[in-house]
């Protein structure tokens, strides 16, 4: 079928409902990017839906079949993890029915119609009733991969921007993503819960890669503006007009309101504040003098600024920065949380790992204590990095961990660095790790932990009740 210039019905290969190892593998790239992706093909020719399945499972993606439109109602709901192709002309429900129903249901769902030749005005009607794209018989086979690929991506964004509403509507969610039990990370979720009840501005602070855009949605998630609206707007890498014009008016016709009436009585996030220019911060230190006492937009001002030579309160004028700085959470920088930096690692690669369909990598003495040791002047993002890329080397068992923390040390020009722990810290650190890793392993069967560790039950139980670990946790 490859060779093909227009897709048919080419075989007489019985159906199938999805798309087969080898198949999704076929095509490594198009898998990925479209990994968390499904095609629902609906045609009521066996031969066709057999033909369109192992076309797209080549182009990398994964496929379920149906024969009829009723079928595939069933398994199509509002949060379906992919996008429609469907044939117009079926017995029963036909294509045009078929959309109308799946519009109702999930209005931002990407349906493809396939149409004969004598169908295109019917082709345009869908289209304005809500399909995302025809396809006209015969057609050609890349023309319909490149429309699945931007439907899928269409779709992606959609499910990401419904997850991070939902995220936005649960601040409990938001601050288990600030995990880690160190007591730098425990102030801060305090100070988020604390911070987010009170009504003054924020300024969070901290190096590149520690979260602080995380801290200023949990701020708005777990606070008395939750139901409201979260603006998030960078103030970097454009001129100073058009920024004012975006956050202040005059916006262009048709494009809406400006960023601080979007916010009316929300939180506005402000990215990059130290882009700010002097006009810019004359607006809006105005737009701020103008609010209420209380009740009014928030505003949760990121800083970026980390020379060592130059500060927040050198780039905002004086009566600016204490209106934004009313409030101020520096983040913790990765170096400084002690253990959370195994738990985080061995967390980000058991999730890397399941992602790819391996095993997440061992971690010995010696690589624990050079991650606990490492500068990461890159932080979160630096590690979520390292996890993915070992977990990929142990997939093809090439290179060593260590290598890698060497490379990124020498690239940044970092040292390694202890932050002034002593021994007995890191060591508790691995151990804790190892105990953790041995319970996930096992999934919590004491035993086996006892057997692989070489523990008495005793000594096991107080481990864990020293490091926080309970058996529930790895048992579901």
């Amino acid at each position: 079928m490859t060779g093909e210039p227009a897709m048919t019905a080419t075989t007489n290969a019985p159906d199938t409902t999805a798309a087969t190892d080898a198949d999704r593998q076929a095509n490594t790239k198009g898998y990925r990017m479209t990994r968390a992706m499904r095609v629902a093909i609906i045609d009521d020719e066996a031969d066709m839906r057999q033909s369109i399945s192992q076309w797209l499972a080549l182009s990398g993606f994964e496929t379920e079949t149906h024969a009829s439109a009723e079928a595939a109602l069933r398994s199509l709901g509002p949060d379906f993890p992919g996008l429609v192709i469907s044939d117009i002309r079926m017995p029963g429900m036909d294509g045009m029915a078929l959309l109308k129903k799946l519009v109702s249901v999930d209005a931002s769902l990407p349906v493809v119609l396939i149409t004969g030749h004598g169908d295109v005005p019917m082709a345009v009607e869908a289209m304005r009733l809500g399909a995302f794209d025809f396809l006209e018989k015969p057609f050609d086979p890349d023309r319909m991969t490149d429309l699945a690929r931007r439907a899928a991506k269409a779709r992606a964004v959609t499910l990401e921007n419904r997850a991070l509403r939902r995220e936005l509507a649960d601040g409990s969610t938001l601050m288990r993503k600030l995990a880690g039990t160190s007591d730098v990370m425990q102030r801060l979720r305090e100070d988020i819960i604390d911070l987010g009840q009170a009504d003054g501005h924020v300024l969070v602070d901290g190096e590149t890669g520690t979260g602080k855009t995380l801290v200023a949605h949990a701020l708005h998630a777990v606070g008395t503006r939750a139901g409201k609206r979260f603006v998030s707007f960078s103030c970097a890498g454009q001129p100073q007009e058009v920024l004012i014009a975006e956050l202040f008016g005059p916006v262009p016709e048709g494009a809406g309101l400006p960023l601080v009436e979007e916010a009316r009585g929300g939180t506005l996030c402000l990215e990059d504040v130290e882009a700010l220019g002097e006009a810019a911060q004359a607006r809006l230190l105005s737009f701020i003098n103008d609010q209420p006492m209380t009740g009014g937009t928030r505003i949760v001002a990121v800083c970026n600024e980390h020379a060592p030579d130059r500060t927040i309160e050198d780039v905002l004028r004086p009566d600016l920065y204490f209106r934004l700085a009313a409030h101020k959470l520096t983040l913790p920088p990765l170096r400084q949380r002690g253990e959370d930096i195994l738990t985080l690692f061995t967390d980000y690669g058991s999730q890397f790992a399941e992602e790819y369909g391996c095993a997440a990598p061992e971690v010995s003495a010696q690589e624990a204590a050079q991650l606990l040791q490492a500068p990461w002047p890159g932080n979160i993002r630096q590690l979520v990095n390292m996890a993915e890329r070992a977990v990929l080397q142990s997939r093809r068992d090439g290179g060593s961990l260590l290598s890698m923390l060497m490379a990124d040390n020498e690239a940044s020009g970092g040292a390694i660095t202890t932050e002034g722990k002593p021994l007995k810290d890191h060591v508790e650190s691995f151990e804790r790790m190892l105990i953790d890793n041995t319970m996930r392993r096992h999934k919590g069967s004491i035993v086996a932990v006892m057997e692989e560790l070489c523990l008495p039950r005793r000594t096991l139980n107080e481990k864990m009740a020293k490091y926080g670990l309970v058996r529930a946790d790895y048992t579901g």
